[in-house]
């Protein structure tokens, strides 16, 4: 998000003393760096469900941060399969999920979400994209729900981008199109992303909650203010559990606002959206995945089934695979909680950049990358953690880092060095 966009947030006051969060928002000021003071304790493994925003939801957040590009032409699979990191053609087969009540808005079959991202010719993070393929109307009811519908003008696909970068997503496309059959656009002002989460959504959104979410309306229920949420929808696009994860909770585009599920008072700021992410350690956009720098691997977008080693080459392919098959990541994006000597949570103290250092030796193991509040992610060094070591802010002796390992994590992450060595004993 562009730095002047960037709005400094107090929430702690109002998650503590309202069960409706979006009324207690107050915004403080412009800022490059997103502060937010919410206050949860930190468990050893992670603090995913120690915070409000497991307690009280689930949320939803409009993701201003994000556009949406529109891609059409009977090349598109075989185009982007030689761009992006995943499998584009599991988007070109047969639908893989099944709707528990097909209806005018939701079909009997659909295409899950793909996470993916664009590398340079150096294997270094471009861009990440969530890739959508919308229904056909034959693949659904008619409004009367009698028979299939009409097919209309639907995308082959869509992509959810970075909105500081669709400009330069678009040229990067069109650059290397050539010959191929294929048509790309900015519909960003068409369609919105939002995400649903939190809640009862923080260790499994589950098939009933994805199914009631994309079937509400015409055919899924009687509420009739949830029915015309679900008719304002005339793209016909439904929630979708999120691909990365699934205590990310659902994502979805969406025409009008809010989408279906979302109540007046459970819509709020995109910065619980971040606190969220943060919570679990996963970066999303090319702010908090640096541009032409981030190693894909570091910031874990393997595990964030983004990047599929079998599809066969694509642009910095070499690099990426050589990583993996080599089997040792030393640096790792990890959530990060920002203390004052005295154990208090340290506010607007820490700016992305800052780097982190082993207290007892001087060196630097890590440096943050993104900061709400208290909060952070940043590229650690897996050693330093492993071994317990104290670590501060350089430059800031009174600023303690604590590295948080998600509970997502696979259990080999930080240990693969001791696998490598007990294979050559």
């Amino acid at each position: 998000m562009p730095a002047g966009r960037r709005a400094a947030i107090s929430l702690a006051s109002s998650l503590r003393s309202h069960e409706n969060v979006a009324t207690g928002l107050c915004t403080l000021r412009a800022s490059a760096t997103r502060v937010a003071g919410v206050h949860g304790s930190s468990g050893e493994g992670s603090t995913s469900g120690d915070t409000p925003l497991a307690s009280k939801g689930p949320y939803a957040s409009k993701l201003k941060t994000r556009g949406v590009i529109r891609l059409d032409g009977r090349d598109v699979f075989d185009f982007l399969q030689g761009l992006v990191t995943n499998d584009v053609n599991k988007l070109a087969d047969k639908p893989s999920e099944k709707s528990s009540t097909p209806s005018p808005n939701a079909p009997a079959v659909y295409y899950p979400p793909l996470y993916t991202a664009m590398l340079n010719s150096q294997g270094r993070f471009l861009y990440d994209l969530f890739l959508y393929r919308p229904s056909e109307g034959r693949e659904r009811l008619n409004r009367s729900g009698s028979g299939p519908g009409e097919d209309g003008d639907a995308p082959v696909l869509l992509a959810d981008v970075d909105v500081a970068n669709v400009d330069e997503i678009i040229g990067y496309l069109k650059k290397h199109i050539l010959r191929k059959k294929v048509e790309v656009h900015d519909i960003s002002q068409d369609l919105t992303v939002w995400q649903y989460y939190g809640g009862h959504l923080s260790e499994n959104p589950g098939d009933s909650t994805e199914s009631e979410a994309g079937a509400i309306g015409w055919g899924g229920t009687k509420d009739e203010s949830a029915l015309s949420s679900a008719e304002a929808n005339s793209d016909k696009f439904r929630w979708y559990k999120d691909p990365r994860l699934s205590t990310l909770g659902l994502r979805g585009v969406f025409s009008s606002s809010p989408p279906p599920l979302v109540e007046a008072d459970s819509a709020v700021e995109e910065d619980y959206y971040l606190l969220w992410r943060m919570e679990q350690g996963v970066a999303e956009g090319s702010t908090e995945i640096p541009k032409g720098e981030a190693i894909p691997l570091e910031y874990n977008l393997a595990a964030l089934n983004a990047i599929n080693f079998d599809k066969g080459c694509y642009v910095g392919q070499e690099l990426v695979a050589r990583t993996h098959h080599r089997g040792v990541i030393r640096k790792r994006l990890m959530p990060l909680n920002f203390l004052q000597s005295n154990g208090d949570e340290a506010q607007q103290a820490v700016t992305p950049g800052a780097d982190v250092a082993d207290k007892k030796t001087g060196k630097k193991v890590g440096k943050v990358t993104t900061v709400l509040g208290p909060r952070g992610l940043g590229l650690i060094r897996l050693e330093s953690v492993s071994k317990g070591s104290e670590l501060r802010i350089e430059n800031q002796d009174d600023i303690h880092v604590k590295a948080v390992r998600p509970k997502w994590w696979p259990s080999e992450w930080g240990h693969e060095d001791e696998g490598q060595a007990a294979s050559t004993a």
